[in-house]
């Protein structure tokens, strides 16, 4: 593709047209497909000062009757783009729900991506109400073709749910973070302005001068703070009632992948208190996958918080001083790890193009709760095992599961377990709160 033509009189800046080949030329080889139209086509619009390229705003400037944008920026974020890995397999569902997520109901930034693609896959099939979309379907959110990567199941053949892998949401949630932090400082520095004592002409229309003289529009960097666990010990039903804290979570990383901005709070379910703030896509990878309030399946996400990223995830649950006291997890991801780290050995394998891989469908289910240990017993299956379906692996009882990952911890992650034990009880309840399942698939928000 031809290096597009660039004048260096105006500093660096291209016409959107070809800004619009130049991002689609760099980001050929990444693994996330990018659109023709980032600065041209819907839902993209340069006139507000400013267009989304993945998650870096890149501000516009109006010249000799045209917009313009830096070639440089246009490189940063394509440079940005590539870096980015993607697994297709790693798959988050982004719809339809019945409610969406607290934050989507209360974000006021246009990209509103969630939003966008809900609407567009609702309204497929009617001719009308397509008719009346002015400038047509948006062909790409934040310079991403989200259609090549959408997938769309139908697990009980009647009800379509639709699904993103895991870095695009990544890449579309921080687009979002960063446009709204974006449009704050812009407003703030509006009304600055307007506060403050008027110029005199000449010097104004001096300033105006610079300003279309410039080489690079004023684009803050929008940076997010770590976490520092500023919220531990803090229960969540106390303190997700605090005004403000929404904003408060929005200026932190996502504590397990510091890669995204925080979205949501995650906190125990089963003692109350609040763990840090997550991200979107890690509080959904986190959240039990459950069938029925006592019964979840183990699906492949489980290898990263057991396997790949263990360490990272370990950490996180100890957040909550009640597991950290007991060196447990909350009964749901003791049962998950019970079934696919204690009794792995147990799973049936079978012959495949590419060796031996394990079969069926790891799922565990358990009577009783963590506040009766005596009686709580965890029952391991595989579902869909052709050597008999819904076949029983091993019944373990509780105790025993919380004496194995205590064992399994101080092995894997030395540091989580010296700082967890049974001398750490001051302040804690005296029995847990019982476990707060989510069924419906619905509540997000909760995990």
């Amino acid at each position: 593709m031809p290096e597009p033509v660039i004048d260096d009189r105006m500093g660096g800046l291209i016409l959107l047209g070809a800004a619009d080949a130049l991002w689609v030329g760099l980001t050929a080889s990444s693994a996330v497909p990018t659109a023709s139209g980032a600065f041209t086509g819907f839902p993209a619009d340069a006139r507000v000062g400013y267009v989304l390229l993945g998650g870096r705003v890149v501000a516009t400037v109006q010249t000799g009757g045209q917009r313009k944008v830096p070639e440089s920026e246009v490189r940063r974020a394509a440079a940005e783009l590539n870096a980015v890995e993607m697994d297709p397999r790693d798959l988050l569902r982004i719809g339809p729900f019945r409610h969406l997520p607290r934050r989507q109901q209360t974000e006021g930034t246009p990209l509103r991506w969630r939003h966008r693609i809900t609407q567009e896959l609702r309204e497929l099939g009617d001719p009308e109400r397509e008719a009346r979309r002015e400038g047509g379907r948006p062909s790409h959110l934040a310079g991403i073709d989200w259609r090549r990567m959408l997938v769309e199941q139908t697990p009980d053949r009647t009800t379509r749910t639709w699904w993103l892998p895991r870095a695009v949401v990544r890449l579309l949630d921080g687009a979002e973070h960063t446009e709204t932090r974006f449009l704050q400082v812009q407003a703030a520095r509006a009304r600055r302005a307007s506060e403050a004592v008027p110029e005199p002409p000449s010097q104004r229309q001096a300033r105006a001068t610079d300003n279309r003289q410039t080489t690079s529009p004023d684009c803050p960097t929008i940076s997010l703070r770590p976490y520092t666990g500023e919220l531990e010990g803090h229960l969540y039903s106390v303190l997700s009632r605090k005004p403000g804290i929404s904003r408060k979570v929005a200026g932190w990383t996502c504590t397990v992948c510091g890669a995204a901005p925080a979205g949501v709070i995650d906190h125990c379910h089963e003692h109350g208190y609040v763990r840090a703030p997550v991200c979107q896509s890690c509080n959904t990878l986190e959240r039990p996958d459950h069938l029925y309030s006592n019964d979840i399946r183990v699906a492949d996400r489980y290898t990263r918080l057991f396997d790949t990223d263990t360490l990272d995830w370990l950490r996180h649950w100890h957040r909550c001083p009640g597991c950290r006291a007991r060196t447990t997890l909350p009964l749901p991801h003791l049962a998950a790890w019970t079934a696919h780290t204690a009794c792995r050995p147990l799973r049936p394998t079978h012959r495949g193009s590419r060796g031996r891989k394990p079969c069926g469908v790891l799922r565990v289910s358990w009577t009783g709760s963590q506040n009766t240990p005596r009686s709580c017993l965890l029952t391991v299956a595989v579902d869909f095992c052709p050597s008999g379906e819904h076949r029983v692996l091993a019944r373990v009882p509780y105790r025993e599961a919380v004496e194995r990952f205590g064992i399994w911890l101080a092995d894997t992650a030395p540091a989580v377990a010296a700082a967890a034990g049974p001398d750490r009880l001051d302040g804690l309840p005296a029995e847990s709160r019982p476990v707060i399942a989510d069924t419906s698939g619905e509540g997000l928000a909760l995990f």
